[in-house]
């Protein structure tokens, strides 16, 4: 069932989202070459508990995972791309990075994800990365009330297309709210003005991921982690948004 939610609602989830953002801007000026993926999860618990948040990762069970999860994190290195679960691994340079995050903060949550180069860059990497901005940027767009779900995923596939990527469509975007998983779901590729029209009050995450060389996926033995089937380097990007009359509003951003 999907919950659309009114101005104050959006307002509070707006608190959670620019907390969700600063502490992915934190963790993106602190991976660095030399750290390692803990010393990342310590942070996000240590701001957590400063600011009184909820992890929506720690204890997490959902079907797909060998639950509970306990950290409260998704750090994704080079081929992983999703639920990258923390481990004992020192940053080196030209890693790419993934981190994804979702808390709640008085019962309202939100959830985004960067991606980021540690030290030298190779180009093709930071293609990878602004193919998923680009195509991140391009769903916003399109999040008008009237247009529907298609809409948003056809933006997205399009953008892989331009750039040479397969899209993957096993995992996707969602609603979120009260809860971190609500309807619907936002998959990254489909049809124009096909499934859920878009309504004043819908609040959803899009997040784009694309792998250089493949649209398959494979899990690690951990249970969570999500690779590239060929062990291509991986991207996602991921917003929270709010459909509002006055167009998509961004809640995960710091300004």
């Amino acid at each position: 069932m999907v919950e659309l939610k009114s101005p104050a609602e959006i307002d509070s989830m707006r608190v959670t989202g620019r907390f969700v953002a600063g502490v992915l801007a934190e963790l993106k000026d602190k991976a660095q070459i030399g750290v390692n993926l803990l010393d990342l999860e310590a942070v996000v618990r240590a701001r957590i508990r400063e600011r009184g948040a909820v992890s929506c990762y720690w204890d997490y069970s959902p079907s797909f995972g060998r639950g509970p999860f306990r950290n409260t994190v998704c750090l994704s290195v080079n081929d992983a791309v999703l639920h990258g679960l923390p481990f004992d691994y020192t940053l080196r340079d030209g890693d790419v990075l993934s981190m994804d995050l979702a808390v709640g903060i008085d019962g309202w949550v939100a959830d985004s994800a960067v991606t980021t180069i540690i030290g030298a860059a190779d180009p093709e990497d930071a293609r990878l990365i602004r193919a998923t901005e680009t195509a991140l940027d391009a769903a916003i767009a399109v999040a008008e009330p009237g247009n529907t779900v298609g809409d948003l995923s056809a933006a997205i596939a399009e953008v892989a297309r331009a750039h040479g990527y397969r899209v993957n469509t096993e995992y996707g975007g969602h609603g979120l709210g009260r809860t971190m998983h609500e309807d619907p779901n936002i998959p990254n590729a489909g049809r124009p003005g096909r499934g859920f029209r878009l309504r004043p009050g819908l609040t959803i995450a899009i997040e784009p991921w694309f792998a250089r060389g493949t649209d398959r996926i494979v899990t690690d033995p951990d249970g969570w982690t999500l690779r590239s089937a060929d062990g291509s380097r991986t991207a996602h990007s991921e917003h929270t948004i709010a459909i509002t009359e006055a167009g998509p509003q961004i809640l995960t951003r710091l300004d």
